[in-house]
């Protein structure tokens, strides 16, 4: 027997105290219970996204936030400026065509980044654009987007910044409201430890004030209807409870931990795992500022990433994730968020050594347990 370890970049494990709370009898969404539970949710997703703004729960996956981000604030016609650099990037374009927004793309090879001084550029050389989106971690390629310079570059323009946080909430530090950032989007299967099935919208006054004048078709995803209901302590259509009533035990696991202990947590997971790749003479795919929600590797020359995915699979009851797009066969990643602990990292690190020898690479057995050992051992 194999025990199972899930160390993909989501779905994320979900801890016990959680699972059993969601194992609990099923509630109405529409009673006193519910109320209560969700009083509380409320409260503790505005100090999870850092905002005074209402965090709107929906039923979906996080791409259904980003459409109902796009749905509520632009209108057919409307041009906005994506940072395209990787998968999820490639997915705010498609979404934006679907509905006849107008993109004007801010391109960077897969690995890199934009800088703000370029989105800067790009508002003044096209002044109607009206929303610049961006990912905050772009989980396909293990980079982390300059957001504060996004936010900076935007503000002062008629541009609205909208922000994918679906791989860095809860992981990565994202101050919406001392940024300026005008709204947020998020899924619960990442840095929330929970199944996936609901994503989060986080809108600023700025966007609200876009709400009021965006034309673009939307009924499920119509989140001023979202919002009357959420003022109630109420969902518009049937919220995914069992879901809900999990993410009221993490809130309180993140508020115990502290945000500020949480981001510290993923910032010394991910070096040391950059740091025990390193040290088996891999490339790490980042180029840019590493996300520390996951590590991207380049698969050693002449290696197919998709057989390292398997073998992890196979020899090991190990799930990690292979690239995605361009990067399929080039890439594998290692996902160390949310649920996430210092032994995690040393089990994907001792299966990676082992992974490698079986397919013929010379491996220093234990040199990536030693890197990733000494970064633990750092007294800050």
């Amino acid at each position: 027997m194999k025990k199972y370890q899930l160390m993909a970049p989501g779905p994320t494990p979900v801890p016990t105290e959680v699972l059993l709370a969601m194992a609990r009898p099923m509630i109405h969404h529409r009673t006193p219970q519910y109320e209560a539970l969700f009083v509380e949710v409320r409260a503790g997703l505005k100090k999870i996204f850092q905002t005074t703004a209402d965090v709107i729960p929906l039923a979906c996956s996080g791409t259904g936030a980003m459409e109902a981000a796009v749905v509520n604030t632009l209108s057919a016609g409307d041009s906005v400026a994506v940072v395209r650099a990787g998968k999820f990037a490639d997915r705010w374009v498609e979404i934006c065509k679907a509905y006849g927004v107008t993109v004007v793309e801010m391109t960077a090879p897969f690995g890199h980044s934009v800088p703000a001084e370029r989105v800067a550029e790009t508002l003044r050389t096209h002044p109607g654009v009206k929303a610049v989106l961006t990912q905050h971690s772009e989980s396909s390629t293990g980079v982390l987007h300059d957001v504060r310079g996004y936010a900076a570059a935007a503000r002062g323009t008629d541009a609205i910044l909208i922000v994918d946080a679906v791989s860095s909430l809860g992981i990565a530090d994202l101050p919406m409201d001392a940024w300026g950032v005008d709204l947020v989007v998020s899924g619960s299967q990442k840095g929330l430890m929970l199944p996936p099935g609901v994503a989060f919208c986080a809108l600023g006054e700025r966007a609200w004030a876009r709400a009021k004048t965006s034309t673009l078709p939307k009924y499920y995803f119509n989140l001023a209807e979202e919002r009357k209901a959420l003022v109630r302590n109420e969902a518009h259509f049937t919220p995914a409870v069992g879901i809900i009533v999990g993410l009221r035990e993490v809130l309180r696991m993140l508020e115990a931990e502290g945000l500020a202990s949480v981001f510290k947590r993923h910032d010394r997971l991910a070096r040391a795992t950059r740091a025990g790749v390193e040290a088996l003479g891999l490339e790490l795919f980042a180029k840019a500022t590493p996300s520390p929600a996951l590590t991207a590797v380049a698969a050693p020359t002449g290696v197919d990433s998709e057989t390292i995915v398997a073998a992890y699979s196979k020899t090991h009851n190990i799930t990690i994730a292979g690239g995605q797009g361009e990067m399929k066969g080039k890439v594998f990643r290692l996902g160390h968020m949310g649920y996430a602990a210092e032994f995690d990292v040393i089990i994907a690190l001792s299966a990676l050594e082992q992974v490698l020898a079986d397919l013929g690479q010379p491996v220093d057995f234990g040199a990536s347990v030693r890197a990733a050992q000494k970064i633990f051992a750092e007294k800050s």
